[in-house]
C-alpha cells in the first residue's frame, strides 16, 4: 500500500544511504607509562587500540557523533598483567555509547514513563543516535523496575 505524500516530510530519508553521515571526533587516551593497577609498578604501553562510541548528536547539523579513541594498553612484567588506560568516564566497559546516551535512554523510560520503543525513536529524532529498544530495555533492567505511570 502507498504512503500518503503528505504523511511524508521532504526532508526525512527514504533510504539508509540517504541517513545523515556521523561527524567523528578524535580523542586520545595514548600514555606511554601507566601505574599497574595490583602492584603500582610504573608499567611500558604494548600495544595501541581504538574503540568507537556512540555520543549524542548535534541538534544544529542533525548529524550523530561517534567519539573515535585512541588508547593504550600496557603490560606488567612483574604481575604479568595486561590493562588498558582507564575509559570508565566515558562508556562502560565494552558498551558502544556515551553515559550521555545511556543516562538520557534510561530517564526516558524511567522518570518520562516512555516505552522503550518511543524511546528509541525519540533518541533518534532529536539527538540523531540509533538505540535498539531491547538495548534500553536492558539499561533500565540493570537500574531497577520501570516506574508506573
Amino acid at each position: 500500500m502507498p504512503v500518503p505524500i503528505d504523511s511524508v516530510s521532504p526532508s526525512s530519508p527514504q533510504s539508509v544511504e540517504e541517513l545523515p553521515k556521523p561527524t567523528i571526533q578524535v580523542r586520545s587516551r595514548n600514555h606511554r607509562r601507566l601505574p599497574c593497577p595490583q602492584c603500582g609498578r610504573s608499567c611500558p604501553r604494548d600495544k595501541q587500540r581504538q574503540r568507537r562510541l556512540w555520543d549524542l548528536g548535534s541538534l544544529k547539523t542533525g548529524r550523530p557523533h561517534i567519539l573515535e579513541i585512541h588508547y593504550s594498553q600496557h603490560h606488567c612484567t612483574q604481575c604479568g598483567l595486561y590493562f588498558p588506560s582507564d575509559l570508565s568516564d566515558l562508556a562502560p566497559p565494552k558498551g558502544d555509547y556515551h553515559h550521555r546516551v545511556m543516562s538520557l535512554a534510561k530517564r526516558l523510560v524511567i522518570e518520562d514513563g516512555m516505552p522503550y520503543r518511543t524511546a528509541s525513536w525519540q533518541l533518534w529524532r532529536d539527538h540523531r543516535v540509533f538505540v535498539p529498544f531491547a538495548t534500553i530495555q536492558n539499561w533500565v533492567e540493570g537500574e531497577g523496575e520501570k516506574k508506573e505511570r
